[in-house]
């Protein structure tokens, strides 16, 4: 979502007091921002410490959220060019009976064009990931800059009521 429009919307709606429509609003609206917004405005009646610490923790839920899934990325980095190297000298010299230095180099081969392709699926995996961690970033910055906007609109909101 774009989420400075998302604040704006809301917070023309909590000026004119329209906290049901501003509820509505973070309801209908997919995303970790519209949620975190959602959880504060559940919370208007109480006091801004409290609004504040249920936004934080929420958001650290949302955080988490978008993190899941990620290590599993990072294991296939660190395996795919260890993989290479898996059974394919031990089981031609296995095959043979005899460690002769063809049948190993045959082997070692093999390993090596194994062992680049999963260094190509690393590299691949890595510029993916890092990727998607720059997404993350870009969302938990927007979900804390959304946060601060929101407090500051409940707090302009109770001064006015």
């Amino acid at each position: 979502i774009n989420a400075k429009r998302f604040m704006a919307d809301l917070d023309e709606k909590l000026n004119s007091g329209d906290i049901e429509g501003a509820k509505e609003q973070c309801r209908s609206t997919r995303g970790p921002v519209a949620s975190i917004c959602y959880q504060g405005l559940l919370r208007i009646d109480e006091s801004i410490e409290n609004i504040e610490r249920s936004v934080v923790s929420y958001g650290s839920v949302q955080s988490a959220n978008l993190e899941k899934g990620c290590s599993w990325i990072t294991l296939f980095i660190a395996l795919s060019p260890s993989l290479g190297f898996l059974g394919t000298v031990f089981d031609q010299i296995e095959q043979a009976g005899d460690i002769r230095p063809t049948i190993v180099a045959a082997g070692m081969k093999v390993a090596l064009i194994t062992t680049i392709f999963g260094i190509i699926s690393a590299l691949i995996l890595q510029i993916f990931y890092n990727y998607i961690l720059s997404k993350i970033e870009h969302l938990v910055a927007q979900m804390e800059e959304s946060a601060i906007t929101l407090l500051d609109s409940i707090m302009n909101h109770k001064l006015r009521a």
